[in-house]
């Protein structure tokens, strides 16, 4: 039976292009206008930017920071405030519980 093709291992020949070589020049050619080069780019004014927007980012990264903690804090305040109170009404309960207890012994 004769074969056809390269299945049976043969090396392709140096004079012909690969599959990988042919779908490249297969390739269908760019649709609409061709655009002009960008234009080049001052690294110098890049940098400049970058830094600056660098530099802007950890301020505002510090101002956060400074605003979260200052409201931990609060809440902090506000916690051990209410704590505190909640354990003043304890205790004056208590004290309370105590007083009619011992006044009811008395009678």
């Amino acid at each position: 039976m004769a074969s056809r093709g390269r299945r049976g291992g043969a090396p392709a020949r140096e004079d012909e292009p690969r599959r990988e070589e042919r779908a490249e020049q297969q390739a269908p050619a760019p649709q609409g206008p061709v655009l002009p080069p960008p234009p080049p780019v001052d690294y110098g004014v890049f940098m400049q930017s970058l830094v600056q927007a660098m530099q802007t980012q950890a301020h505002t990264q510090a101002a956060l920071q400074a605003q979260l903690d200052a409201q931990w804090q609060a809440m902090q305040d506000t916690v051990a405030g209410l704590t505190q109170a909640l354990q003043n009404v304890v205790q004056a309960g208590n004290q309370a519980a105590a007083a009619r207890n011992g006044a009811g012994d008395l009678h």
